[in-house]
């Protein structure tokens, strides 16, 4: 049998510095379902240690990258507190670092049931802010798989966002075009097609992810909806600065 609590405790200590080998080798063979109770171990372990939950990130949203892992559907994660930064990384905090641009959505109720009505979703969001995750693996050179990146919180870093909200009701959230700066270059474009084809279809889908598991989403907390276009590796001294149609503005820096 997977011994679960193992592959927890592996993911748990690579933090400190020291990546680890693919989870998806293991044998047994760890599946999705394995993969979400090794997530769900460790945010037991982090909350029970004094951290606070304050949302929820979705990852793989891009057809393309979904191909490549070969799966058909994005994956969440988990959002603390103590993850959201300003303007600055500083240096050492992250293992092998990568930026992308995203709408953040906070919610202005709880969502304890499926929503298939766009316009029922709209109404459960309080705002929209522009958002920077950085996104890091556990995994040693990013060789990851759909279970890896399950059960490393997928894939979580840190991230940062906007101070100025936006009501989306005003916003064509599909057709929003990103340009993601990096040291005063364009490094990556894109735009809410990108994510599930809108990023209100990849918070419906958390939202079935999580109403399944009986953990449904709730009032004030900050979805990340995921990538609006390719994810750019991040090094000492970058700087990196997101424009988000209709959405804002938003940079950060990683200390030398």
């Amino acid at each position: 049998m997977i011994d679960h609590q193992a592959c927890a405790a592996r993911i748990r200590e690579a933090y400190d510095g020291s990546t680890l080998g693919p989870i998806r080798y293991s044998e047994p063979a760890v599946a999705v379902e394995d993969a979400y109770l090794i997530q769900s171990l460790n945010r037991d372990h982090w909350v029970a240690a004094g951290r606070t939950v304050v949302g929820a990130k979705i990852g793989l949203t891009s057809k393309a990258v979904q191909t490549q892992l070969g799966v058909d559907q994005p994956s969440f994660g988990l959002l603390f507190a103590d993850m959201q930064v300003g303007d600055t990384v500083v240096a050492g905090r992250l293992l092998q670092p990568k930026v992308e641009a995203e709408i953040a959505f906070v919610l202005a109720r709880d969502i304890t049931t499926c929503v298939d009505d766009p316009a029922e979703l709209v109404g459960a969001i309080a705002h929209a802010l522009p958002a920077l995750e950085i996104v890091d693996s556990r995994i040693t050179d990013w060789d990851i798989g759909m279970v890896d990146t399950i059960a490393d919180n997928a894939s979580s870093g840190l991230f940062v966002l906007g101070s100025e909200p936006v009501d989306i009701r005003d916003i064509d959230l599909a057709g929003c075009t990103m340009q993601l700066h990096k040291n005063g270059a364009i490094a990556s474009e894109g735009n809410g097609c990108a994510c599930l084809g809108n990023p209100l279809n990849a918070l419906a889908w958390l939202v079935s992810m999580r109403v399944g598991r009986g953990e449904p989403l709730r009032v004030g907390d900050i979805i990340l909806s995921g990538a609006l276009g390719p994810m750019i590796p991040a090094l000492p001294g970058d700087h990196f600065a997101a424009e988000i149609a209709g959405i804002g503005n938003i940079g950060v820096a990683f200390a030398e």
